[in-house]
């Protein structure tokens, strides 16, 4: 089976937008390379008495345009590519929601599922004392991402702050609403994915009740996008986890699922009834209209391409059609909204929460959403026009977008 390069893949997206926008190589190609990666390994004292050591990784991909921002996530198949790629990816997404942020991720290569709470609690800070001379809240500041959580980017921010000699919220977002977070940041990624699914079909003329969606990956984003388009009129056909999925095509109980999952269970030990349990891969091409990826990278490929039923893609994960089954995609007529755009709802509450800690000011969850609204409705029709304007993917008008904004800081700050 091929091995898909989640760098490969941002670099071919990158070139095309450059030159489709007529730039000189010199004019991006620094945002072919990322500005620092740093690789650390942790060491861990498990609850047995014995020491694991643990790679950790932080990418930070550009700061043209404002401090890096960017995930840590926890997982096994975490890698320097992969979070090359998130990071870079990063870069694009923030310019394209017009935050003044810059690119970076952050990862561990463990399965947190095997090690217990204090085992977690004392690799996160080996792992933030470790790159606490790269991150800050000038510099580079940190979220949730797979299998992270708000109490672990709490554990960073206490950490940070001990070594700082002071507490600075400002360090990481995503955190507990008692030590800085913000309302709504829970929520914001799948919300933002509900959003741009909204402004498509308004885009096209229509409207979300009745329309069958599926949904791959149960997570924070997958959960959340799931019930808010159920809430929306959507009708949700399919949902899935790493144990599998469930499919019906007159709908799920979204709200039940919803609560199901909340309490972090698998679909797998859902009493489902009669409805049809599938896999993952059944998930991706069953009979829907719209197909919400929310699962991880490299879902898409050219294997299952040409076999998508789905009329509409919205993605929830990060970079999870790799780029000659985007190809594929466009050529078939399926609308692809990417993820630098529909998943930026998360960044975007970031921001709003690294903003409410520099100011020490705090505002109530229905601003939070109301200005969340605003920043995606505003970008998907930036992006929407550039796409239609220049008769192009909405993948390549939001990397057309994004470029623009940071060469046009670079030429403006003189960096090369």
């Amino acid at each position: 089976m091929k091995t898909y390069n989640a760098y490969d893949n941002f670099l071919a997206v990158l070139d095309k937008a450059a030159k489709e926008l007529k730039l000189n190589e010199s004019d991006y190609i620094s945002l072919r390379y990322p500005e620092r990666e740093l690789k650390v390994s942790c060491p861990v004292r498990m609850d047995d008495g014995s020491v694991k050591v643990f790679e950790g990784y932080r990418v930070q991909h550009s700061t043209v345009r404002g401090p890096a921002k960017g995930g840590i996530r926890y997982h096994q198949k975490v890698d320097d590519s992969e979070v090359k790629a998130l990071a870079a990816w990063m870069s694009i997404k923030c310019a394209v929601a017009d935050i003044p942020y810059g690119g970076a991720k952050g990862g561990i290569k463990v399965d947190p599922g095997e090690l217990s709470g204090a085992e977690l609690e004392r690799l996160t800070r080996v792992f933030t004392s470790l790159i606490y001379p790269v991150i800050g809240p000038y510099k580079d500041v940190p979220a949730p991402d797979v299998n992270t959580t708000p109490q672990i980017m709490g554990y960073i921010m206490d950490e940070y702050s001990k070594l700082n000699g002071c507490a600075t919220p400002g360090v990481v977002t995503g955190k507990p609403i008692e030590i800085g977070g913000s309302l709504g940041r829970t929520e914001a990624t799948g919300r933002g994915v509900m959003f741009a699914a909204r402004l498509l079909m308004e885009k096209l003329g229509k409207s979300l009740k009745g329309v069958k969606v599926a949904v791959q990956g149960m997570g924070n984003v997958g959960s959340i996008a799931a019930v808010l388009l159920h809430r929306e009129g959507a009708v949700i056909v399919g949902v899935s986890d790493v144990s599998g999925g469930l499919y019906d095509p007159n709908g799920l109980d979204m709200e039940k699922i919803f609560a199901h999952v909340k309490q972090r269970k698998l679909l797998s030990d859902f009493d489902a009834g009669n409805v049809k349990r599938i896999t993952n891969d059944e998930l991706l091409l069953c009979d829907c209209e719209m197909l919400v990826p929310a699962a991880l990278e490299n879902q898409i490929t050219v294997n299952n391409a040409n076999d998508i039923k789905a009329k509409y893609i919205v993605e929830g994960a990060n970079g999870p059609v790799t780029a000659q089954a985007d190809e594929i995609l466009d050529k078939n007529g399926v609308i692809v909204v990417p993820d630098i755009l529909a998943n930026g709802g998360g960044v975007v509450v970031s921001y709003f929460e690294w903003v409410q800690n520099l100011q020490s000011f705090y505002w109530d969850e229905d601003y939070v959403n109301e200005l969340l609204s605003n920043k995606m409705t505003k970008s998907f029709n930036e992006v929407w026009d550039i796409a239609k304007t220049n008769g192009k993917s909405m993948r390549l008008g939001a990397y057309m977008l994004a470029i623009k904004r940071i060469v046009s800081v670079k030429k403006i700050r003189h960096i090369d």
